[in-house]
């Protein structure tokens, strides 16, 4: 699409709330604060939370990722990423003396203690999520290997194989469309009436929350836009509840300049979302290209107010 003297009318959509969640917020915030605090470098196992420019930008400062602990030098400060990691890796830093700062969000730490909790009361767990995602891995690692059963899908419900139905127990993965897990929960249900769900809802209250803010755009959309990087699961699923909501086009870009204009050929109105990894500089870039090109009519869209926050570890607040 070109620009000309006389640029195209559009509508845009900014759905709130939309990107950056409080664990996000509290993730970056440890690894930054504790650059501050002991300077560089400070080790992260895997990246904090699943954006690059957030990773790439905490590199600039003296961050160092890594995929295996084997990576830090005996005795250096090492953070765990928000999503959280399997038991062994904490008394893996601890054999090796890393200086560990735990930046797991507090929702999926919740979840960790759910599985712990119900094995510890004899039933056997099943995990809904994404197999290879690294929430799962937290998750799954909090038992002993093989000990908890993933499912992704309705069909994996039929397939699952269990010691005994009367002693079941399920969790999800945080970051899950809530509508897809309902399915999964009800095929869970169906199969094992006596399977035991969590008392609160494991699907963090941020994607629900960005969820139920992007369908409010949904039906007024000619295209959806969401900010994230392909590795964030939260961000996919707001693409694809975007897309079942009634927004056929809908996309996930990176920045500004991963979008391709020809998207918005015959386009009126197009919605702006993030996902809670990535952070609001991002969709504001994307509000000035589109100013470059159209006579822009900017429209917030407001669901929900969140006023969640969580606080540093205790090292990182004297």
């Amino acid at each position: 699409m070109t620009v000309s003297a006389t640029r195209p009318a559009l509508t845009l959509l900014l759905p709130f709330p939309r990107g950056f969640c409080a664990g996000v917020v509290r993730a970056i915030d440890i690894v930054e604060t504790a650059l501050r605090k002991f300077g560089p470098p400070i080790y992260v196992r895997h990246e904090i939370v699943h954006n690059s420019f957030v990773v790439r930008s905490l590199a600039e400062r003296g961050a160092i990722f890594v995929d295996d602990l084997d990576e830090v030098p005996a005795g250096a400060r090492v953070v765990f990423s928000a999503h959280g990691v399997p038991k062994s890796v904490p008394a893996a830093a601890a054999d090796r003396d890393l200086l560990t700062l735990d930046a797991t969000c507090p929702l999926v730490s919740k979840v960790h203690r759910e599985v712990v909790r119900s094995h510890e009361n004899g039933f056997q767990v099943v995990l809904i999520g994404h197999a290879g995602h690294p929430e799962v891995a937290g998750t799954t690692g909090q038992l002993p290997p093989g000990t908890v059963l993933v499912v992704e899908s309705a069909a994996d419900v039929a397939a699952l194989a269990v010691a005994d139905p009367a002693k079941l127990a399920y969790v999800t993965q945080t970051t899950l469309a809530a509508d897809n897990t309902a399915e999964i929960v009800a095929a869970l249900t169906a199969r094992f009436p006596a399977i035991r769900g969590p008392q609160k809802n494991d699907i963090c209250y941020a994607t629900s929350n960005r969820q139920e803010a992007v369908k409010a755009i949904a039906g007024r959309a000619d295209v959806i836009m969401v900010v994230g990087s392909a590795n964030s699961s939260n961000s996919r699923r707001l693409v694809e509840v975007a897309k079942k909501a009634g927004c056929a086009r809908a996309f996930l870009v990176p920045s500004a300049k991963g979008i391709d204009w020809r998207w918005l050929d015959g386009a009126k109105a197009v919605g702006v979302s993030a996902g809670a990894s990535a952070p609001e500089i991002l969709v504001q870039e994307i509000v000035a290209a589109f100013r470059a090109r159209f006579r822009l009519v900017v429209e917030d869209v407001v669901s929900t107010i969140e006023d969640v926050r969580f606080n540093l570890p205790q090292i990182l607040r004297t």
